[in-house]
């Protein structure tokens, strides 16, 4: 559709009358949603010219909600209204809010999600329902919480390749291993600990196995460089087998263990895609983001390193995400956008990407080995066939005879080679497997130095 048309149909209609909302959810976001549109209306209309009307709510049981809010379990009902402009869909999964979205979407209605889920998993295929019926997808609030690391994607590094996208993505993992660090808690205390305080669920496998972390580093990683990308197909381990030991470990060494969500652009002009716990250079401006927080560094070929940072979840952090959405589709920001701009998921093809066996890194070992001479002579040698060279070693203990760990890091090896290394070490005689294995990362070059 020609951009003028584009305009006359998002912006001008909706300059002249209030709009009106469907809001598939009342849950914690949604609830801050309801409560930022109500609170901040005359700054809003004062900024854009606009009023919102939330004129439907839609909740599984209207009893457990306020009677004064516009509440329904008619979610269709609240999708048809034909004084509904935009649909926000906060319900969360798959199946429920794929069948609301492109109801609404069929419409030509424009939507506004916080669905990382749905995205990762269908995003090319309801973007080019969007396209079809000339409407979009609002999705700021799907990573980062109110980081608006989409928009400046979107708009902000427009003029630049992206090289290197790093990121803290997931809070409850930060929280769980700032606990970890600071306070030498086991996972088990500091996990009990985030559900406690409501940032784990009762299940925290989507957030601690890494798949929360990958669906959002799929949906950052395709914007950045224009690819669409399966977010099955990205390498991932979580925190869950961490143990205190290596955290300290680590920081004897001058690092700090992170769960990182990693993609970067090889010499090769593929993209490496990873998601697992890493250890950065206590230097590194990730090292101090703690807690709830967020990170993103992201390196652009003109800029060079940007940071974005801020809370990653919660109710009002999250709903301004939320509602600065609403406002780009309602003011024809994201409507032109969507209609110009081609790097969309359904307008990509699927990223080349390079195998973990390829991915070159440094890398942390620690063993439990035997305390017998000859010990460190065996190891040695496995990793020398291996091509795999020895920065520093640590060794503190003497019990004699009994399994001591051994820290290694090492220079720059090929993981694969480094795979079968400790395949190989961990059947020597001398060895209680198995051996853990972390990758150290050095920050990416920036082309701007």
């Amino acid at each position: 559709m020609h951009l003028a048309r584009l305009w006359r149909r998002f912006y001008s209609p909706i300059m002249a009358e209030v709009v009106g909302i469907t809001l598939l959810g009342h849950g914690t976001v949604g609830r801050g949603v309801v409560r930022l549109l109500r609170e901040q209306g005359e700054l809003l209309f004062r900024r854009t010219g606009l009023r919102f009307e939330l004129r439907h709510i839609v909740v599984r049981d209207r009893s457990r909600h306020p009677e004064e809010l516009p509440c329904t379990t008619d979610a269709e009902a609240a999708i048809d209204d034909p004084q509904v402009r935009v649909v926000i869909e906060l319900i969360g999964g798959i199946e429920a809010a794929d069948r609301l979205i492109r109801r609404a979407l069929s419409a030509g209605k424009p939507v506004v999600t916080a669905n990382k889920s749905l995205l990762a998993a269908r995003g090319p295929t309801l973007m080019q329902l969007a396209r079809r019926h000339h409407t979009c997808i609002g999705f700021e609030a799907s990573c980062g919480g109110g980081i608006p690391i989409i928009g400046a994607l979107q708009r902000g590094l427009l003029a630049n390749r992206i090289d290197a996208l790093v990121g803290i993505v997931n809070g409850t993992c930060n929280l769980i291993l700032t606990r970890m660090t600071g306070q030498g808690w086991t996972y088990a205390r500091a996990l009990a600990e985030a559900q406690q305080l409501g940032f784990a669920e009762a299940d925290p496998t989507l957030d601690v196995s890494g798949a929360d972390a990958a669906q959002k580093l799929a949906i950052l990683a395709g914007l950045a460089f224009d690819s669409t990308i399966d977010p099955s197909s990205i390498y991932r381990e979580g925190i869950d087998h961490l143990e205190p030991i290596d955290l300290r470990f680590a920081a004897e060494l001058g690092y700090v263990v992170k769960l990182l969500a990693i993609a970067e652009r090889t010499v090769e002009d593929r993209i490496s895609l990873r998601v697992h716990p890493t250890l950065i250079h206590r230097q590194d401006v990730l090292a101090d983001v703690n807690g709830s927080f967020n990170a993103i560094s992201v390196y652009g070929h003109a800029l060079g390193h940007a940071l974005f940072y801020g809370r990653g979840a919660g109710a009002m952090p999250t709903a301004s995400a939320v509602v600065s959405d609403l406002l780009a589709v309602t003011t024809g920001v994201l409507p032109a956008a969507f209609a110009r701009l081609r790097f969309w998921s359904d307008e990509q093809d699927a990223a080349r990407l390079q195998p973990i066996g390829d991915l070159r890194s440094r890398y942390y070992l620690r063993l439990l080995a035997r305390d017998v001479p000859g010990t460190i002579a065996q190891i040695t040698e496995v990793l020398g066939r291996h091509g795999i060279s020895i920065s520093a070693i640590m060794q503190r203990e003497d019990n004699g005879g009994k399994f001591v760990p051994v820290v290694i890091t090492t220079h720059i090896a090929l993981e694969a080679n480094v795979s079968a290394a400790l395949r190989e070490i961990d059947r020597l005689a001398c060895i209680l497997p198995t051996t853990v294995r972390l990758r150290i990362l050095d920050p990416p070059t920036e082309a701007s130095e």
